[in-house]
């Protein structure tokens, strides 16, 4: 009999993505016949824009099916550029633009060319929950700065300069958040820049993903725009995922020094190559083409974030902050803790309340615990307006048998 494999040090270090395990298990019971609301997916419910669409076809159409540079064709690192320019009046040129498979590939690819072991990365909490353990794997360790409610889920000054020590070399800033939908201001942003540029050994990695998901006016700012004197040590990374609902395409980039693009590309060559070609040339499309399908789609977003702030805020034991963008909200549950489900269950923890939700009310959301900050959980609210409707009235429920 063979004997099992010895794993390395580097992954036992890690959990597996507890939001694709969320959305996994609502799978699981859909395909079984059981009548759940899956609100743990973090993708727009939208369809890819036609036109971006027809691109992908044409480009299948012209055999343009073969293998392309390590990190992207000439054509998307020109219409990346572009979008910096237009969109954050930052000027990059090819040579400092990284094309990846998803976004997670870019700070992945990120942090393995530079994290030694012992080197830190703070991470504001609440989290995506994959950066500390791309951290980790990367060799590096995640140092956890909690920010709750009373800082409205965002990083004060005063908190970042207390984590930074001579180890750190990366923070991270994620705006919109997932999981809050939390937005850095241009001053709040401003702030926390005055604090890094005494720090010259610290490098940002600056998640962009949802940019163009904001909403009520939010005027959206990224910190090498705010500060130009932190350019040349941040990494700004952005794709397509979000915005132009091309989750499945999996095209993430980014624009940041040479020298560390230079780094990932060769990361790359040994590893993923280059991503799919199909995607790059669907992605020139998507950012070169018409953004008009955005502020309707926003509008639909806007009125779901609305219908679910007021339900949850109804729902007793429950609160929820209004976030600036992104399609996600992180109420808290603490004045659930403590209680007993109408099945039985004890809701000690955000984990329990998720878990008794789902089993009894058959409502998937993804507990708080995995993003680092509890007791909440996170809602995906890109999903149907009526299946959002039907959610909220099954968790006003839950939360009203509580004992």
């Amino acid at each position: 009999m063979a004997s099992d494999i010895e794993l390395s040090r580097a992954v036992e270090r890690v959990q597996p993505s507890a939001t694709l395990a969320v959305t996994a298990k609502a799978g699981e019971m859909k395909r079984a016949g059981i009548d759940v609301i899956g609100l743990g997916a973090g993708e727009p419910d939208f369809d890819t824009p036609d036109h971006v669409k027809e691109a992908a076809i044409q480009a299948i159409h012209d055999g343009k099916t073969k293998y392309t540079p390590a990190d992207g064709i000439p054509e998307l690192k020109e219409a990346i550029c572009a979008k910096f320019k237009r969109d954050n009046d930052l000027d990059y040129t090819p040579a400092q633009i990284n094309v990846s498979p998803g976004g997670k590939a870019v700070i992945f690819n990120a942090f393995t060319a530079t994290l030694n072991p012992g080197d830190e990365v703070i991470v504001p909490a609440p989290y995506w929950v994959s950066y500390p353990d791309m951290a980790r794997l990367a060799g590096g360790d995640p140092v956890f700065i909690p920010c709750g409610p009373d800082s409205k889920y965002k990083l004060s000054p005063e908190a970042l300069e207390k984590a930074i020590t001579k180890k750190t070399k990366w923070l991270v800033l994620n705006s919109p958040s997932n999981p809050t939908g939390a937005a850095y201001t241009k001053d709040e942003l401003r702030a926390l820049a005055d604090v890094l540029l005494k720090h010259p050994q610290v490098w940002i990695l600056t998640d962009d993903m949802y940019e163009h998901l904001v909403y009520d006016g939010f005027d959206y700012w990224t910190i090498a725009q705010v500060e130009p004197g932190l350019y040349d040590r941040t990494l700004t990374m952005n794709g397509v995922s979000k915005a132009y609902a091309m989750t499945g395409w999996r095209i993430g980039f980014c624009g940041g020094p040479e020298k560390l693009i230079n780094t990932m590309r060769k990361i790359m060559s040994q590893s993923t190559s280059n991503p799919c070609s199909i995607s790059q040339w669907a992605s020139v499309a998507a950012l070169n083409g018409d953004h008009a399908f955005l502020k309707e789609r926003n509008d639909v977003f806007k009125s779901r974030r609305d219908l679910v702030v007021k339900a949850l805020n109804d729902c007793e034991g429950l609160s929820c902050m209004t976030p600036e963008g992104a399609f996600y909200v992180y109420p808290s549950c603490a004045g659930v803790i403590g209680k007993t489900s109408p099945g039985g269950a004890k809701i000690g923890s955000d984990k329990d309340f998720a878990s008794a939700l789902l089993e009894e009310e058959k409502v998937a959301v993804v507990f708080g615990e995995a993003f680092g900050l509890s007791p909440a959980f996170r809602i995906s609210y890109a999903t149907s307006t009526e299946a959002l409707e039907e959610a909220m009235t099954r968790i006003k429920r839950f939360c009203a048998g509580l004992k």
